[in-house]
């Protein structure tokens, strides 16, 4: 059986937890955590807080999904259309590179919807492709849209190029 990602709601504040239990079950799971500068009165301190409010990615088959939902803490899996959420490997590869790259990320509930494709062509996040959603100064949005998030991040509008997708399959098909 193949292994996609699924998106694990969890109870309140207990995403780390949970993930560290999938772990030690040897369960492949990820929780995206946002570095974030906190200051109290007395000093500054970098601490990572999970990205997504109760939730944990987790790469199984759907034949494990019952064990899944016997780990302490776990409510269920998120459902969309009536089905578990699947998440696309490349949504997860572009958490994880987002994340690497930048710290104090903002995310934003959206609904998806159909925009330009665009590449970035230069800068840290180079040879990322994502669906715009606005462009205003140099932040641009991209959106995950198996879970309908946004991920905001500052980036050159000269370091965006647009893609022509009838281009490209002209050229496959040919």
């Amino acid at each position: 059986m193949k292994k996609n990602w699924y998106a694990v709601y969890t109870k309140s504040r207990c995403e780390k937890k949970v993930s560290a239990l999938l772990t030690k079950k040897k369960i492949e799971n990820y929780c995206p955590l946002n570095r974030l500068l906190k200051q109290s009165p007395d000093r500054k301190k970098i601490v990572q807080e999970p990205l997504f409010t109760s939730y944990v990615f987790v790469h199984i088959t759907e034949m494990e999904m019952a064990a899944i939902r016997q780990i302490n803490d776990v409510v269920n899996f998120v459902y969309w259309l009536g089905r578990p959420a699947m998440v696309k490997d490349v949504e997860i590869e572009s958490i994880q590179q987002f994340l690497s790259e930048h710290s104090d990320v903002q995310l934003e509930k959206t609904a998806v919807n159909v925009n330009d494709m665009v590449r970035i062509i230069s800068g840290p996040l180079m040879e990322f492709e994502g669906n715009v959603v606005s462009m205003q100064n140099n932040k641009v949005k991209v959106i995950l849209p198996s879970l309908g998030f946004m991920m905001t991040a500052e980036v050159q509008k000269s370091s965006v190029e647009l893609i022509d997708y009838t281009y490209k399959l002209r050229n496959m098909v040919s």
